[in-house]
């Protein structure tokens, strides 16, 4: 098994293409004028300047050029960058979802600029903004690989503004130098820009990109070449203080849990390429609540981190290892802790600090260190929670990562175990990407540390992928000792040895209704390994996917799985039931149907049936999603999944509810009111979550947040709440 392992960074080195290829190019011009971006694209010095155009299709074929062009200018003085853009459309008839910023998903129209300031193909800065002038800011690591590397939970400050015209809108951009990172003296970046066109119905990009990668891949890049270099950063220290007053009664235990906090974060920027945040008694509480997941597996589920303290870099933090069997560090584990009942609680988080960046143009560092609060009646010491992190950049997109992550108890109490005062795990990652990204994978090993440490404690791991337009593979292995423990990891199972494999044909007819078939198998096989190498988990998936030219999309999946229950299962949840034998195995078949229509709509929906057999009974599913749009300022939607499960008696059969509706209203661009309701059966919970904001200075937010909870069985409430929460963006 070592050799085996020791074998595949070998492989990777091989497999990894040592150029970049930049094919397109225009220069930014120096310019002493300031420029006003209220979208109108008036002043006469936009003549002066190059244009980045010849806009190529993405969508619905990639080997034309764009029906709808557009036209990108850009300039720049000492302090900031200025973009001007035209996009011709058929119409002024454009699609959004609301005003309120940060906008992502399909069916809207928009326009998106990526900037790789360090021209390495592995993170870059994304601003984006539509015909109505909403803007959003985000962040893409890992090279763009998928979705999951792609947030707009980062804030920055910047302006923008748009103007709608009979067959063409304008925007103007105007970022500040600071907002961005880049090496001293740095002439170029590598850019690239993506527009959605719903009138046309197409999604068009300046560089051409193949459709079997994102639409935001970093392997597909041209140069933006600056006039002159860029100077040394004069990013201000900004405070970010908060206040905090809570009326809240937790109605279970009858206890008054109003509280009135106040802190603050500040961000310090150390040259032009580390970014440090500082936090203290930061305010983590939700003004943004979690979606309800209907769980009918053995296993926790990830929930994405919102707090902004850790969104700057989080690659740099939370990639190692593999994301959904063994991630090392999962940043929703500081701030939460177990109390004597084994419920989830809060853990009062007392400050911390955060560096992250680059050192130079190759090498990434990320260090974070956190202090949390000691809960004598909950038996929770005070603990010191700290990684370090070193990324270096290899060949052309490639990297070696290394880390170490220290949970540290601070002066344990008799309740502390000696088991459990430290954890330590240390790793290394070797990440594959080719040039053209047709080749990924990842290499990693990681040991963990903790008192009596006399065993392997080991989570090794590899998977390699090849993406061509018309074949997709993957394998994927994954061994994890029981022994080994993260404890500020997101481990899902221990004790495993994993292998699985993706199979995936894509067929592009030049003709008909149909953009793409594709048909995929997948196939998982689990062992455990402390059992004898016992044969506990096999999964496999057939599935057919149709995607139309209008945006509908039509999928049929069949499934075929066992599992051997090592330990007792009871999956419905109910008081009293009668769980499942342990040391028992189980074989099951699924069909389900999934019907996706064209999100371009005002009203738009998403459904998806599913039958068959669920361990020794059977299972019933729907889950469907509604969207109805009354733009610009007003958008309603309603979430629904019903499960019915029934097993042989003696066990327990039921029926599982989750239903979700959610209002969102936008005033105006920077007055926004939402309301999720949220009824779960499974949780014995109806929640309701209201909350008002107004954005009255650059990211700077007054919120007013209504949470009540309510026990579903007896309506009775559980828990209620009002907060009131100020937050203030200041530069010194």
């Amino acid at each position: 098994m070592a050799k085996f392992y020791t074998a595949i960074p070998l492989l990777f080195l091989f497999l990894t293409v040592h150029s970049q290829n930049s094919l397109k190019s225009f220069t930014v011009k120096f310019v002493d004028a300031t420029i006003k971006p209220d979208g109108v694209l008036d002043e006469a010095i936009w003549d002066t300047a190059n244009s980045s155009q010849d806009f190529h299709q993405y969508f619905p074929s990639d080997s034309v050029m764009a029906i709808k062009q557009t036209e990108i200018k850009m300039l720049y003085n000492a302090t900031t960058l200025f973009i001007g853009i035209k996009a011709n459309a058929d119409g002024p008839n454009y699609n959004t979802r609301s005003l309120q910023r940060d906008f992502r998903g399909g069916g809207i129209d928009q326009i998106t600029l990526v900037f790789d300031t360090f021209n390495d193909g592995n993170t870059a800065f994304l601003f984006g903004i539509n015909p109505f002038g909403v803007r959003r800011e985000g962040l893409i690591a890992n090279g763009g690989m998928d979705g999951g590397d792609f947030t707009t939970s980062w804030d920055v400050k910047w302006r923008g503004d748009a103007k709608i015209y009979d067959t063409y809108f304008t925007a103007e951009l105007a970022i500040p130098l600071t907002s961005l990172k880049f090496k001293e003296g740095e002439t170029k970046f590598r850019f690239n820009s993506y527009r959605l066109d719903m009138q046309t119905n197409e999604r068009t990009t300046w560089v051409d990109i193949p459709q079997n990668q994102p639409i935001f891949s970093l392997a597909f890049m041209g140069d933006m070449i600056f006039e002159k270099g860029l100077g040394k950063s004069r990013t201000p220290l900004a405070l970010i203080p908060y206040i905090n007053g809570i009326a809240a009664r937790d109605y279970e235990s009858d206890q008054d849990l109003s509280n009135f906090k106040v802190g603050a974060d500040a961000k310090v920027s150390i040259g032009n390429s580390l970014n440090l945040d500082l936090t203290v008694n930061p305010d983590f509480s939700t003004v943004e609540v979690d979606n309800f997941i209907t769980n009918l597996t053995r296993f926790e589920i990830a929930l994405p981190e919102r707090r902004q303290f850790f969104i700057d870099n989080n690659d740099l933090f939370g990639n190692f290892g593999g994301g959904r069997d063994a991630n090392p560090f999962f940043s929703r584990r500081i701030g939460i802790a177990t109390d004597t009942a084994g419920n989830t609680i809060e853990n009062r988080i007392i400050g911390g600090l955060r560096l992250s960046g680059k050192l130079n143009r190759n090498l990434r560092l990320g260090f974070l260190n956190i202090q949390t609060e000691e809960d004598t009646p909950n038996e929770i010491p005070s603990n010191n929670n700290m990684m370090l992190a070193l990324q270096q950049k290899m060949f052309s997109r490639s990297n070696l990562g290394f880390f170490f992550i220290n949970r540290q108890a601070i002066n344990p109490d008799d309740f502390v175990p000696e088991e459990e005062t430290y954890n330590r795990v240390i790793g290394l990652d070797y990440n594959l990407a080719s040039a053209d990204n047709n080749w990924t994978g990842k290499f990693y090993a990681h040991k963990s540390l903790q008192p009596g440490d006399d065993k392997g404690y080991y989570s090794l791991g590899f998977n390699l992928g090849r993406n061509t337009r018309n074949f997709f593979a993957l394998v994927d292995v994954v061994s994890i000792d029981e022994e080994f423990n993260s404890d500020l990891g997101f481990i899902r199972r221990k004790d495993i040895f994993k292998a699985a494999t993706i199979l995936e044909g894509l067929y592009w007819p030049k003709k008909g209704k149909i953009n793409r078939y594709q048909l995929q198998a997948f196939n998982e096989v689990t062992w455990r390994q402390n059992l004898d190498f016992l044969y506990s988990d096999y999964n496999l998936s057939l599935e057919g996917t149709a995607e139309f030219k209008t945006l509908e999309r039509l999928q049929a999946r069949f499934q075929k799985r066992f599992v051997f229950l090592v330990d007792e299962f009871e999956p419905t949840g109910k008081e009293d039931a009668l769980p499942l034998p342990a040391n028992t195995g189980y074989h099951f078949n699924r069909v389900e149907l999934e019907f996706q229509s064209d999100q371009r709509k005002l009203f738009s929906f998403g459904i998806e049936p599913s039958y068959g057999e669920f361990f020794n009974g059977n299972r019933f599913s729907v889950e469907s999603s509604f969207n109805l749009r009354f733009q610009p300022k007003v958008e309603l939607g309603f979430n629904m999944q019903y499960d019915h499960i029934a097993l042989p008696a003696p066990f327990s059969s039921t029926d599982i509810w989750l239903i979700s509706p959610r209002a969102t209203i936008t005033f105006s661009k920077s007055v926004f009111w939402s309301t999720l309701v949220q009824y779960s059966n499974q949780r014995d919970n109806l929640g309701v979550n209201s909350r008002l904001q107004w954005r009255f200075a650059p990211l700077s937010d007054l919120f007013i947040v209504y949470n009540d909870n309510y026990f579903v069985n007896t309506f009775m409430p559980r828990s209620r709440s009002l907060n009131l929460k100020l937050t203030y963006w200041l530069n010194i």
